[in-house]
């Protein structure tokens, strides 16, 4: 991790972080589109294979496009973050295909056939079907609790040995619930347990897990930080540097979820304007919802920014911005947010979120649909229930498509 960039600003860091110089003199790093690498001679492959000397080996274990994405968003999940021997956090961060990949890799190289991990309501529809239907198959258990109610946490965590680890998505997809990353950690790690930490809705502009004590902090990097819906990417950030170069890179390796030269500049470019994004993206985000919740054709508003969500205290303590997504409930139920977004004509209709235009989608038809009935009532997630991640648009195109959408 370079000093030089490790000491800059966050807006600085976002432009320059992990950048080294190309001796081909290039301004930007120029893709990698190669499957492989080559070596001077059978010593130094021996030295890079066993990790004697640095250097680049396959294309499923790195390259310079990936290598500088990682640490440049290694360094925004440690900006202004000291250790517990008051230095500078330094992170490791490791690049993926994906989100889901990103998890995927967090959760095998921490659980076994027989643990279990506690989370919470209402995640992303993604993350809720790989716990109901892919891990229950490797013979791990995820525990549904409340985690507005820490003591009941605690007591579920006292009366089952096997629960091995703590998932934490907060702001939640689509309920923008917000639960106490502070509270919650800090229980985790009394009972000795693996602390992970979804940060895609808050991104380390408002929001950085790691100064609460996680220990794995995984991103959809598709969303806000590439800003442009130009890549699908994930990444999973770590504090413990030893355990990401082992077991970690190994099993993130042989899963083969990795990224590729081309997502991860691709990538690397949209974090360049990150900051300014956020920015905006924020301020018009507070607009949308402070004129939603007036509209008649609404029943309720989730945003955290809002004094009305029963999370505000939460989002106002640990965020520095209630941020840029917000999920709101039309009273016609299933054949009004149906309706709605057949109306649109500026706002876009699709899954996904964090680019820079306005996306909004109806998650019970869509990005829930794979998650139970029941459930998906008992998260939250309603019939009428619309997302929306507020793009940077001038406001008053976004709120005026939003009123012709819900007459």
């Amino acid at each position: 991790m370079s000093e030089q960039n490790n000491s800059h600003g966050f807006e600085t860091i976002c432009i320059h972080g992990g950048h080294s110089p190309e001796n081909k003199r290039a301004h930007l790093t120029p893709i990698y589109a190669t499957s492989t690498f080559t070596f001077d001679s059978a010593e130094q492959g021996i030295a890079v294979f066993k990790k004697e000397e640095e250097g680049y080996i396959y294309g499923r274990f790195g390259n310079p496009n990936t290598n500088e994405v990682e640490e440049k968003i290694a360094l925004l999940e440690a900006y202004g973050l000291k250790d517990s021997s008051g230095r500078q956090m330094e992170l490791k961060a490791i690049l993926h295909a994906s989100g889901m990949a990103a998890l995927t890799t967090m959760l095998m190289s921490n659980l076994k056939a027989g643990d279990k991990m506690i989370t919470h309501e209402s995640l992303y529809g993604g993350t809720q079907e790989m716990l109901d239907k892919i891990l229950p198959h490797l013979g791990i258990t995820a525990i549904i609790a409340d985690f507005h109610d820490v003591a009941a946490v605690e007591e579920i965590i006292i009366s089952d040995s096997d629960i091995k680890l703590m998932h934490i998505e907060t702001p939640a997809n689509p309920t923008l619930q917000c639960v106490d990353m502070e509270a919650l950690t800090a229980l985790g790690k009394q009972y000795n347990l693996v602390v992970t930490a979804d940060n895609t809705f808050a991104t380390p502009y408002l929001q950085q897990p790691f100064k609460y004590g996680v220990d794995f902090v995984m991103h959809s990097t598709t969303k806000f930080l590439n800003g442009h819906g130009t890549a699908v990417g994930g990444i999973l950030i770590g504090k413990d540097i030893e355990l990401m170069n082992g077991v970690v890179t190994k099993t993130h390796r042989l899963l083969g979820g990795n990224s590729n030269a081309f997502d991860a500049f691709l990538l690397n470019n949209g974090l360049k304007t990150f900051s300014l994004r956020m920015q905006q993206h924020c301020r018009n985000a507070e607009k949308v919802a402070a004129f939603l919740e007036t509209h008649p054709a609404v029943s309720k508003v989730h945003y955290p920014g809002l004094a009305s969500h029963p999370d505000h205290a939460i989002a106002k303590k640990q965020m520095k911005h209630a941020g840029a997504v917000l999920s709101f409930e039309l009273k016609g139920g299933f054949d009004a947010g149906v309706s709605f977004i057949n109306k649109l004509k500026t706002c876009v209709s699709a899954v996904s979120l964090g680019t820079c235009d306005t996306l909004i989608s109806h998650p019970a038809s869509t990005t829930h649909v794979g998650v139970k009935p029941e459930d998906r009532v008992r998260f939250g997630i309603t019939d009428g229930l619309i997302r929306m991640s507020v793009g940077i648009e001038t406001l008053e195109d976004i709120i005026n498509d939003l009123t012709q959408a819900l007459q």
